[in-house]
């Protein structure tokens, strides 16, 4: 490490992407990357999505210059495909060991970093009886309740969310079909709302059980206040991550101060700064195991114990068949509020 953060300060920057500071606390984790190695951090436009940040790596390859980035924080998708294209580098860090196998490239180009479960954001003021699985929501008591945040035809936290019902309902990683069954039953039941929800939705009661990633889930019952009391449940099974990835880019003009940024992030110092922004770090269940999770920290974030990672051919299969099917299967057009 001493020599890496040798190498790191002689080049004296880094330059991240599409790292805004008030997602998974990424703010905080630029911060102290600065203060603890004395190198600046170049920040290429924070709003950008995963895409952008595969074009900025294209774009620059020749370029040594400030808009050349050093690091990549992309979608699970864009691990595989950014390595299929040469646009990655290999390296990896000294937490290697704890990062589970099916969260990263064997060989070493690309690593989950931080992942969501999802989860039910429930407005307990309209409905105090709160889902704790997925076949609690077909329950009548919760007919014109139940919303997922997207559209399964276009949207994948949706899509990912009828993978995770067929999970619970007799499928597998391998076969979604029961989670299309699982939301045709649910819309047969009149407990599907078809409306895309979102944080206000829930607010007013016009959607009381919002299906969406648990950090939104958790930062959205903070943005509440208690007006309206809600609470966010991690289905007892159907647990289901979706990851993001971290990469170097093979063109990386700070290839050093990109390593001692890997090797920050997955410290238990990095992950633990996530885990202040309500997102799972990718070494969680190796923290939790060691006891090196702090109380306040234990007390505010969900167990989410059993939770699977589909690699990137499940996905890709299971988002084919419900797409596919969703119109003849469950029927509910899903739209967003007016």
């Amino acid at each position: 490490m001493a020599d890496l953060v040798a190498a790191a300060q002689a080049e004296g920057m880094l330059s991240t992407i599409a790292l805004p500071h008030d997602w998974c606390n990424y703010g905080e984790a630029i911060e102290t990357f600065k203060a603890k190695y004395g190198i600046e951090v170049n920040e290429l436009n924070p709003d950008a999505g995963s895409g952008d940040e595969i074009e900025a790596i294209k774009a620059n390859k020749d370029n040594t210059g400030p808009q050349a980035p050093d690091v990549i924080d992309v979608g699970f998708a864009f691990g595989e495909s950014s390595k299929a294209e040469g646009l990655i580098q290999p390296y990896k860090v000294s937490t290697w060991d704890s990062i589970p196998d099916e969260a990263k490239d064997a060989e070493g180009y690309w690593y989950g970093d931080y992942y969501g479960v999802l989860s039910f954001l429930v407005n307990t003021d309209v409905q105090p009886d709160v889902p704790q699985d997925w076949a609690d929501l077909l329950d009548p008591k919760y007919n014109g309740q139940v919303a997922l945040s997207g559209d399964p035809r276009t949207s994948n936290q949706a899509i990912q969310t009828v993978y995770a019902a067929a999970l619970a309902n007799g499928g597998s990683l391998d076969d979604a079909q029961a989670g299309l069954d699982f939301f045709a039953d649910l819309n047969s039941a009149g407990n599907l709302v078809p409306l895309i929800a979102n944080n206000g939705l829930v607010a007013t009661g016009e959607t009381a059980v919002r299906i969406t990633w648990d950090y939104n889930a958790l930062a959205a019952v903070d943005s509440f206040e208690g007006n309206p009391a809600a609470q966010v449940v991690i289905p007892a099974t159907g647990r289901f991550a979706g990851v993001y990835v971290q990469a170097i880019s093979a063109y990386a003009p700070h290839p050093n101060a990109a390593k001692l940024w890997m090797e920050f992030l997955y410290s238990d110092e990095g992950q633990t700064i996530w885990m202040k922004g309500y997102c799972h770090p990718i070494r969680e269940a190796d923290m939790r195991d060691r006891g090196v999770i702090p109380a306040d920290l234990l007390a505010k974030l969900p167990d989410v114990s059993g939770a699977v990672f589909p690699s990137l051919d499940q996905l890709n299969a299971a988002k084919e068949l419900i797409v596919a099917n969703w119109d003849s299967a469950v029927g509910a057009d899903v739209q967003a509020a007016p």
